[in-house]
């Protein structure tokens, strides 16, 4: 490999981080409830599909699955543990919005959050594509197949 990342995976990721943007955009142009809870929905879903394959193929857990600082970690199981700590926290908010849409609690306490959460959004992807995209260029070739493929099927 010539030290760089491997183009097409790096690609589909950053283009499925722009197709989660548009998803979230749908929430935040919805005119009512039903469609706020239709669009925030859809967003959940696709998240939570992104947000697993990263943690499957890209940031493995640490041993014992914590999510804490280990003393001897490396700068890149520092950076991989902290995205899939950023991964929960922003799976958490976009689950609360989903709830506060489907529930008893109403469209005004659901967009309270959404600055929230397009705050974080955009702050993890940027962070990915600029800090975790360079380590791609030592991804196990099967670990990059799966992902290349389960990418493709999202698209």
């Amino acid at each position: 490999m010539s030290g760089a990342p491997p183009r097409e995976v790096t690609d589909l990721l950053a283009r499925d981080h722009r197709r989660l943007d548009e998803l979230f955009g749908r929430f935040l142009a919805a005119q009512d409830r039903e469609a706020a809870g239709r669009a925030i929905g859809d967003f959940d879903a696709a998240l939570r599909r992104h947000t697993e394959l990263e943690e499957e193929h890209l940031y493995p857990a640490a041993p014992g699955g914590k999510l804490s600082p280990r003393a001897e970690e490396s700068e890149r199981d520092r950076l991989f543990r902290e995205l899939r700590l950023e991964h929960v926290q922003i799976r958490e908010l976009s689950g609360m919005m989903v709830r506060q849409l489907g529930g008893t609690g109403g469209g005004a306490a659901a967009r309270g959050l959404a600055a929230n959460l397009a705050r974080r959004w955009d702050a993890h992807t940027s962070r990915e594509e600029r800090e975790a995209f360079p380590f791609l260029e030592r991804l196990d070739p099967l670990r990059e197949a799966a992902l290349r493929k389960s990418l493709k099927a999202e698209s």
